[in-house]
Order: C-alpha cells, then structure tokens, then sequence
C-alpha cells in the first residue's frame, strides 16, 4: 500500500469557463483528482483578478484552491490531466508538511484552528513579561 500525502494545488482557470459554468469546472478539478485515486478534502474559489501579464490570451483569471490527498504515483495522472483541461490556464502543486495540514485545512474551510486558541494566551503573557515596567 502506498501512503498518501497532502498536496495543495493553486489554479488560474479561463475565467470565461468559469462565469458560464463555475459547478462543472470545479467538479472537473475533483473528477481528475478522484479518477486518479485521490481524495479532495477541500475545493474552493480564492479569489478572481487581472493577470500580472497576459497568459495565453488571457488577460484575467480565477484563482480556485484544492487541497487532496493521493498516493505520490498519481501526481504525474493528475498534473497531465490538468494540463490538458480546457478551463484551466495554469497550476501549482505543492506537498503540505504534515504538521501544518489540520490548520491550512480549518483556514481553507473558514475555521479556526484548535491550536491558536491555545497559542493566543501565552503569547500576550509572554508579551507583557517582556515589556519594560
């Protein structure tokens, strides 16, 4: 069995594909990931702008996040498949360090993660014995 790793991939999608059908494009990220043997923990829009520089003709472009696991031998199946995707103008995948995964995933979802609320405390206390009296 193949141990499964994290991964977060940023997207530039056709912001054209996008506005017309913005459920079958994100549906297709997922498609691609699950058909490759992956699971996608979180798929969500960032943000939508105009590209630093033209990108094959685009000169805007949708911003869309997805953080899955997979086994690391389907990465090379998803990244040819999200190559050749239509709505799709650029990717990046990244591998997550595992300790960072619980809170980058509560922050995708709009949570807050467990350990700030600890963390919080002593920073202040350790703010106010370090400052001069």
């Amino acid at each position: 069995m193949v141990a499964e790793t994290t991964y977060e991939t940023l997207f530039i999608l056709d912001s054209n594909h996008y506005a017309r059908d913005p459920g079958g494009v994100s549906k297709q990220i997922e498609d691609i990931i699950t058909e490759a043997g992956g699971n996608v923990l979180v798929n969500r829009l960032w943000m939508e702008q105009k590209l630093a520089y033209p990108i094959d003709g685009h000169q805007k472009g949708t911003y869309w996040l997805t953080y899955f696991e997979i086994p690391g031998d389907g990465l090379t199946t998803i990244a040819r498949a999200f190559k050749l995707a239509e709505s799709v103008v650029r990717e990046l995948t990244i591998k997550l360090e595992p300790r960072l995964v619980e809170p980058i995933l509560a922050n995708a979802r709009g949570q807050s993660a467990k350990e700030e609320g600890a963390e919080a405390p002593a920073a202040e206390e350790a703010k106010t014995e370090a400052a001069p009296a």
